[in-house]
């Protein structure tokens, strides 16, 4: 059984720093990109950033670079998403995904998490 279990989200203020986690089972890790995709209230879903499972390559939204950073612990087949520096632009709710046949970011998963709530105060 696939799971992609998010973690780590919640309330902070803006200019603060949360790392939301995202805990996979059930697929081959390095035959994947991992991505972080976020959506807020009455806006489309967007990709945020993306590491691929075999080389660690990253990709990330203009709009984050320079204040997240995606990162995995292959070991643990987990993928973390440090966010620095958070706007109140940046409320949403963050899903992780994964997909084995992507070729760039945005991809459209084979598998999704249930999501995590991040809200960040003005």
């Amino acid at each position: 059984e696939v799971r992609l279990v998010e973690s780590g989200g919640g309330l902070v203020q803006a200019g603060g720093s949360l790392r939301l986690s995202c805990a996979t089972s059930g697929f081959t890790f390095d035959d994947y990109g991992i991505g972080w995709f976020r959506q807020a209230p009455g806006k489309e879903r967007e990709g945020v950033s993306c590491i691929a499972g075999n080389d660690g390559k990253t990709y990330y939204t203009d709009s984050v670079k320079g204040r997240f950073t995606i990162f995995s612990d292959s070991a643990k087949n987990t993928v973390f998403l440090q966010m620095n520096n958070l706007k109140p632009e940046d409320t949403a709710v963050y899903y992780c995904a994964a997909d084995s046949s992507w070729s760039d970011f945005p991809f459209v998963p084979d598998y999704w998490g249930q999501g995590t709530q991040v809200t960040v105060s003005s």
